[in-house]
């Protein structure tokens, strides 16, 4: 199937610590004029106001449209909806555990529910450590509906000289799953040779 640059992606941020990596979405899907669509959780626009010094208002405007969690009538919670895929970042456990249970009691989760019926790229950057069996299962049962996990792990081999570097590198590699091309981030080249 072709993928029209003028379909959008949902960026989900839950109420998991990093918030700045759904911001950072919002940022590179911008420079690759992909439009946006934004939902935030009621504990997500909390985490935003306790780790960032962005306003939530700042935060919605830098995407092409917003929703109210609570709007279960917006577009997005209908498959017809043609997107790219989303991504949930952060994605906390609580979330992650209405998309693995298909408990679509909000907009973000029956958004996430949408992307797995359609068999649409949805990519879970799930926050939280240690991981009990619980959350382990909901992961594996996430999966085996269609979901991505890829917990955001730093990687040092680009050398990162700062926190943005860190965090541009995991949501390039988040757009990857999504099938997006892009060069936002440094990809491995391999070991030179002597």
């Amino acid at each position: 199937m072709s993928r029209p640059s003028n379909q959008p992606v949902i960026i989900g941020i839950s109420g998991a610590s990093g918030a700045i990596y759904g911001i950072e979405a919002l940022r590179m899907l911008r420079e690759l004029t992909i439009p946006t669509h934004l939902v935030i959780t009621e504990n997500g626009a909390r985490t935003i106001a306790i780790e960032t010094d962005l306003s939530l208002d700042e935060v919605r405007a830098l995407a092409d449209h917003t929703y109210s969690n609570k709007d279960m009538a917006a577009d997005i919670a209908s498959g017809s909806f043609r997107t790219l895929g989303m991504l949930v970042a952060p994605c906390s456990i609580k979330t992650l555990s209405g998309i693995a249970n298909s408990f679509s009691a909000n907009l973000l989760v029956r958004s996430a529910d949408v992307m797995l019926k359609e068999h649409r790229p949805l990519v879970l950057m799930v926050r939280e450590t240690p991981l009990h069996k619980g959350h382990l299962k909901l992961m594996i049962r996430a999966t085996d509906v269609g979901a991505r996990i890829m917990p955001p792990m730093p990687a040092f081999y680009n050398n990162p000289k700062s926190i943005t570097d860190l965090v541009r590198h995991n949501v390039g590699r988040a757009l990857d799953q999504m099938g997006i091309d892009h060069d936002l981030c440094e990809r491995w080249q391999g070991i030179p040779t002597p």
